[in-house]
């Protein structure tokens, strides 16, 4: 008990617990005296965003459609050209002592399993500094060379690719450096739920292409855990949390940006 307690309770006071229960209990003060019409229907509208958005049943859901979209394949073939987009990797900044991997950073610890795998024969790091986040030493290519290195992946295995700011001029910029060598294939690893918006981006530039996705979030024993869940777990679940939000939101962007891609013609 004291342990789902000291889990649950703090729930109540984090910013998105707060916000969204202190909503709620504003709502039902001024259920009779508060505001009328529109303003309230923009409240409640807050409301159910916060908390469909924020529970566990609709994160995972929506993580779920995209990273399952593309399954580890049984086989790879051997001594590929593997390329490697960028996120995965924060740069050498102070007080940082060297270039780090983020949450997405299993996609550059993957690529260099591949290679000592015999699978790689080659890794294509591609990533550019995107210009309005501000100046960096480093692009996100550099960055992945310095930690795969560390990991030990020859630097002579590994091209850089360092002109993208965003997966289409990954999938732009890397066809270009590899129409040059005359490579038509390739093994593309990326996080699992952005691979669905990558592959098509990549095959526009007439590429054949085989997901290796990693950097899973949903497995198999967390998915069916959500639907025979304990009281514990409906109660945690359901109070909306911040790392809910922001599953949903880099889900929601997968989304918007495979339309935005299609619309442009990119993929």
């Amino acid at each position: 008990m004291f342990v789902f307690l000291s889990k649950f309770l703090p729930l109540f006071v984090y910013p998105v617990g707060l916000v969204f229960f202190g909503l709620l209990f504003y709502l039902w003060l001024t259920r009779k005296s508060g505001p009328k019409g529109l303003p309230r229907l923009v409240l409640w509208l807050v409301v159910i965003v916060i908390f469909v958005g924020g529970n566990r049943w609709v994160e995972a859901t929506l993580v779920r459609s995209l990273e399952w979209r593309y399954l580890p394949p049984e086989t790879l073939p051997l001594n590929a050209v593997v390329v490697v987009l960028g996120g995965g990797t924060e740069s050498n900044q102070p007080p940082r002592q060297m270039a780090e991997l983020n949450g997405a950073g299993d996609r550059v610890m993957y690529a260099a399993r591949l290679y000592h795998e015999g699978v790689a024969g080659k890794l294509l790091l591609s990533g550019g500094n995107i210009t309005i986040l501000g100046s960096r030493t480093t692009t996100p290519a550099e960055d992945m060379l310095e930690i795969i290195t560390l990991m030990g992946v020859p630097p002579e295995a590994c091209w850089l690719q360092n002109r993208s700011q965003n997966t289409y001029e990954d999938a732009l910029y890397s066809a270009e450096m590899l129409n040059e060598k005359g490579i038509t294939e390739i093994v593309l690893v990326t996080s699992a739920m952005h691979m669905p918006r990558s592959v098509p981006l990549f095959e526009h530039q007439g590429l054949t292409v085989i997901p290796a996705p990693a950097d899973y979030s949903i497995t198999e024993d967390i998915w069916a855990g959500l639907w025979s869940p304990t009281v514990g777990d409906v109660l945690t679940g359901l109070i909306p949390q911040a790392g809910y939000l922001s599953g949903s939101s880099a889900a929601l962007k997968e989304y918007i940006g495979m339309v935005v891609y299609a619309l442009r013609g990119w993929a």
